[in-house]
């Protein structure tokens, strides 16, 4: 699991921004937002404009340093822009069973990287300092990877000093998992498998109308009968009562529809809730692999209150183990009912992070109405 996430100098984060999900205050209620001793599922509340979306965006770096592509890669403004420094640095904390490992690594944009280091139970492993072309591969035999040709990585990494022709620099953490016969319990296969499982979801996602052949993919997996009635019970789950009909029309196109006397058209005519809902199934459900990590930022922009609440609960019961953090402006959501003071966070402006239980010289217990403390002002110093 993820334990620990710290960035700094990134987009509106200037100074160091820390998530501790090991930082739990031992409540006896809503145990089910924990996992192994640690938040397993958080909800993060702040004014506008504070951030929220931008610590999902950093929260999922690692997956691009790791394994490249451009499925997360943001194109808009990479550092903050009152800093005089030049690189944005993040910190990754994981444990694997009785191991603890760290990746941190510092960059001047979304594409190159200044340097890196790999740390497993306090042994640094690794470092590439890119900037002054120093390296340290001293320990590699530390996680059995002794054999790695270092000479043939800094060969990579090596493009001369002519500015037309600098290129990205090769993490070396995405080499070594690349090109080493690591076995199946290495530290570095549970940390790609965890990596490569992590997702972010948007509320900006639910808006955008899909690519056809994005819709053609998800009709063709709902050709199966148990599969699109698997949406419709989900659907009715969340409160949404309906009948879900699939035709092919005699172009070959697929279309999906509500089931009434007459069909109707889903996609034109359902709301945006329904759609949002659709969305997060289409992204989650049907993959026959559990994510590790979900961000789910302003998950229920389009919902009711209660669907928000359902939407939880189900998340709660389909990934137990899974770490989701969501954002949310609905206070309903602030309950001991449903959450726990230790997995409510404020997010201010000024970049700080604080969970409820640490907003308040109160010891809050499972009967404090806490949207009533919030809209109240009680932490308003954390805003």
């Amino acid at each position: 699991m993820l334990k620990k996430f710290t960035l700094k100098n990134f987009k509106n984060f200037k100074n160091e921004i820390a998530i501790d999900f090991a930082n739990t205050a031992g409540y006896q209620f809503s145990t089910d937002c924990i996992t192994d001793g640690m938040i397993s599922k958080m909800l993060i509340y702040g004014r506008n404009a504070t951030g929220k979306t931008n610590l999902g965006k950093a929260l999922i770096d690692i997956c691009t340093t790791m394994f490249g592509g451009r499925r997360y890669i943001d194109t808009g403004v990479f550092l903050n822009a009152d800093s005089i420094d030049e690189t944005a640095v993040f910190s990754y904390e994981f444990r694997f069973e009785n191991s603890e490992l760290i990746y941190r690594y510092a960059r001047f944009s979304n594409q190159e990287l200044r340097n890196e280091e790999l740390h497993i139970d306090k042994k640094t492993i690794f470092s590439c300092d890119f900037e002054n072309n120093k390296f340290n591969f001293e320990n590699l035999n530390y996680i059995n990877a002794e054999t790695a040709s270092k000479d043939r990585y800094l060969q990579s990494v090596d493009i001369g000093d002519e500015e037309e022709l600098q290129e990205p620099k090769l993490p070396f953490l995405r080499w070594l998992i690349s090109n080493v016969a690591l076995s199946n319990d290495s530290i570095l296969i549970k940390l790609a498998n965890y990596v490569r499982r992590m997702l972010i979801i948007t509320s900006e996602d639910a808006r955008l109308s899909l690519p056809r052949r994005i819709n053609d993919i998800f009709y063709e997996l709902l050709e199966d009968s148990n599969r699109l009635k698997d949406l419709e019970d989900f659907l009715n789950e969340m409160g949404i009562e309906c009948k879900l009909i699939l035709q092919r029309l005699p172009d070959g196109q697929r279309e999906l529809y509500f089931g009434h006397e007459k069909l109707v058209p889903f996609y034109e005519t359902a709301s945006s809730g329904t759609l949002a809902l659709v969305d997060l199934y289409r992204r989650l459900i049907p993959k026959n692999w559990d994510p590790s990590f979900i961000y789910l930022d302003e998950f229920d922009a389009f919902y009711h209150y209660e669907m928000s609440e359902k939407v939880i609960n189900f998340f709660k019961r389909r990934y137990p183990k899974c770490q989701i953090v969501m954002t949310s402006h609905n206070t309903n959501l602030m309950t001991n009912r449903l959450m726990r003071p230790d997995c409510l966070f404020i997010l201010s402006r000024a970049g700080t992070l604080t969970a409820l239980s640490n907003a308040t010289k109160r010891e809050l217990r499972e009967g404090h109405n806490l949207e009533k403390m919030y809209i109240s002002g009680e932490f308003d110093k954390y805003e």
